[in-house]
Protein backbone atom coordinates (compact mmCIF):
# COMPACT_ATOMS: atom_id res chain seq x y z
CA UNK A 1 0.00 0.00 0.00
CA UNK A 2 3.26 2.81 0.86
CA UNK A 3 4.38 1.71 -2.53
CA UNK A 4 0.75 2.76 -4.04
CA UNK A 5 0.78 6.02 -2.36
CA UNK A 6 3.97 6.74 -3.49
CA UNK A 7 3.81 6.29 -6.79
CA UNK A 8 0.73 8.49 -6.76
CA UNK A 9 2.48 10.93 -5.12
CA UNK A 10 4.58 10.85 -7.56
CA UNK A 11 2.33 11.32 -10.21
CA UNK A 12 0.53 14.23 -8.77
CA UNK A 13 4.08 15.96 -9.01
CA UNK A 14 5.03 15.51 -12.30
CA UNK A 15 3.28 16.98 -15.03
CA UNK A 16 1.76 14.62 -17.49
CA UNK A 17 3.09 15.93 -20.49
CA UNK A 18 5.17 19.51 -21.00
CA UNK A 19 3.63 21.93 -23.50
CA UNK A 20 4.87 21.56 -26.60
CA UNK A 21 4.81 24.36 -29.47
CA UNK A 22 2.34 23.61 -32.86
CA UNK A 23 4.30 22.08 -35.68
CA UNK A 24 3.52 23.38 -38.96
CA UNK A 25 0.17 20.52 -39.49
CA UNK A 26 -1.48 21.47 -36.23
CA UNK A 27 -0.60 25.45 -37.09
CA UNK A 28 -2.31 24.99 -40.25
CA UNK A 29 -5.01 22.95 -39.35
CA UNK A 30 -5.39 25.69 -36.45
CA UNK A 31 -5.03 28.72 -38.69
CA UNK A 32 -6.73 27.93 -42.15
CA UNK A 33 -9.03 30.37 -43.79
CA UNK A 34 -9.13 32.36 -40.96
CA UNK A 35 -8.59 36.08 -40.22
CA UNK A 36 -6.30 36.42 -36.78
CA UNK A 37 -5.79 39.52 -34.41
CA UNK A 38 -3.27 39.21 -32.00
CA UNK A 39 -2.41 41.43 -28.65
CA UNK A 40 -0.86 41.35 -25.25
CA UNK A 41 -2.56 41.14 -22.11
CA UNK A 42 -3.87 43.73 -21.32
CA UNK A 43 -3.39 45.82 -24.19
CA UNK A 44 -5.39 47.02 -27.48
CA UNK A 45 -5.31 44.72 -30.53
CA UNK A 46 -1.63 45.67 -32.85
CA UNK A 47 -2.42 43.82 -36.01
CA UNK A 48 -3.92 40.84 -38.12
CA UNK A 49 -2.99 37.85 -40.34
CA UNK A 50 -5.36 36.33 -42.97
CA UNK A 51 -4.28 32.90 -43.64
CA UNK A 52 -4.72 31.86 -46.97
CA UNK A 53 -4.12 28.42 -48.85
CA UNK A 54 -0.51 27.09 -49.93
CA UNK A 55 0.75 28.64 -46.21
CA UNK A 56 0.09 32.80 -47.91
CA UNK A 57 -0.34 35.35 -45.45
CA UNK A 58 -0.95 38.52 -45.21
CA UNK A 59 -0.53 40.36 -42.25
CA UNK A 60 -1.67 44.26 -41.42
CA UNK A 61 -1.23 46.26 -38.15
CA UNK A 62 -4.31 47.89 -37.37
CA UNK A 63 -4.51 50.43 -39.30
CA UNK A 64 -1.52 50.09 -41.59
CA UNK A 65 -0.62 49.08 -44.89
CA UNK A 66 -1.13 44.72 -45.43
CA UNK A 67 2.42 42.89 -46.01
CA UNK A 68 2.14 39.68 -48.23
CA UNK A 69 4.25 36.64 -47.24
CA UNK A 70 4.62 33.06 -46.38
CA UNK A 71 4.87 31.17 -43.70
CA UNK A 72 6.86 28.12 -42.74
CA UNK A 73 8.21 25.62 -39.93
CA UNK A 74 11.98 25.65 -39.43
CA UNK A 75 13.86 23.82 -36.52
CA UNK A 76 10.02 23.42 -34.28
CA UNK A 77 9.05 27.02 -35.21
CA UNK A 78 6.99 28.79 -37.35
CA UNK A 79 8.61 31.28 -39.28
CA UNK A 80 6.80 34.30 -41.78
CA UNK A 81 8.33 35.84 -44.61
CA UNK A 82 7.04 38.79 -45.76
CA UNK A 83 8.11 40.06 -49.21
CA UNK A 84 8.67 43.87 -47.81
CA UNK A 85 11.07 42.75 -44.95
CA UNK A 86 14.15 40.59 -45.85
CA UNK A 87 14.14 39.53 -42.20
CA UNK A 88 12.25 36.33 -41.41
CA UNK A 89 10.44 36.36 -38.13
CA UNK A 90 10.08 33.01 -36.27
CA UNK A 91 7.70 32.56 -33.45
CA UNK A 92 6.30 29.30 -31.05
CA UNK A 93 2.68 29.07 -31.57
CA UNK A 94 0.68 27.04 -28.57
CA UNK A 95 -2.59 26.03 -28.84
CA UNK A 96 -4.34 27.33 -25.21
CA UNK A 97 -7.55 27.31 -24.13
CA UNK A 98 -7.80 31.13 -25.05
CA UNK A 99 -6.84 30.91 -28.62
CA UNK A 100 -3.51 30.64 -29.76
CA UNK A 101 -0.37 32.07 -27.94
CA UNK A 102 2.37 33.59 -29.34
CA UNK A 103 6.10 34.04 -28.30
CA UNK A 104 8.45 35.96 -30.94
CA UNK A 105 11.51 34.17 -30.74
CA UNK A 106 13.66 36.82 -32.56
CA UNK A 107 13.01 38.86 -29.66
CA UNK A 108 12.20 36.87 -26.50
CA UNK A 109 11.93 40.06 -24.31
CA UNK A 110 9.16 41.67 -26.35
CA UNK A 111 6.81 39.08 -24.52
CA UNK A 112 3.83 37.21 -25.01
CA UNK A 113 1.32 37.50 -27.87
CA UNK A 114 -2.37 36.60 -27.78
CA UNK A 115 -5.68 35.91 -30.32
CA UNK A 116 -7.46 38.37 -29.64
CA UNK A 117 -10.30 37.19 -32.19
CA UNK A 118 -10.82 35.22 -35.34
CA UNK A 119 -12.89 35.48 -37.69
CA UNK A 120 -13.44 33.94 -41.58
CA UNK A 121 -13.34 38.01 -42.91
CA UNK A 122 -10.73 39.47 -45.33
CA UNK A 123 -8.49 41.64 -44.41
CA UNK A 124 -9.34 45.65 -45.83
CA UNK A 125 -6.11 46.49 -47.10
CA UNK A 126 -5.47 50.23 -48.15
CA UNK A 127 -3.74 51.18 -51.29
CA UNK A 128 -2.62 53.61 -52.99
CA UNK A 129 -5.17 56.17 -54.52
CA UNK A 130 -5.52 54.88 -58.17
CA UNK A 131 -9.16 57.11 -58.91
CA UNK A 132 -7.25 60.02 -60.75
Amino acid sequence: MGMRIFVLMLLAATPLSAEKAMNADAFDAYTAGKTITFGRTGEPAYGMEQYQPNRRVVWQFIGGDCSNGVWYESKGNICFHYDADPESKCWKFYDDPKGLRAEFVNRPESGVFYQAQDSQETLSCPGPDLSS
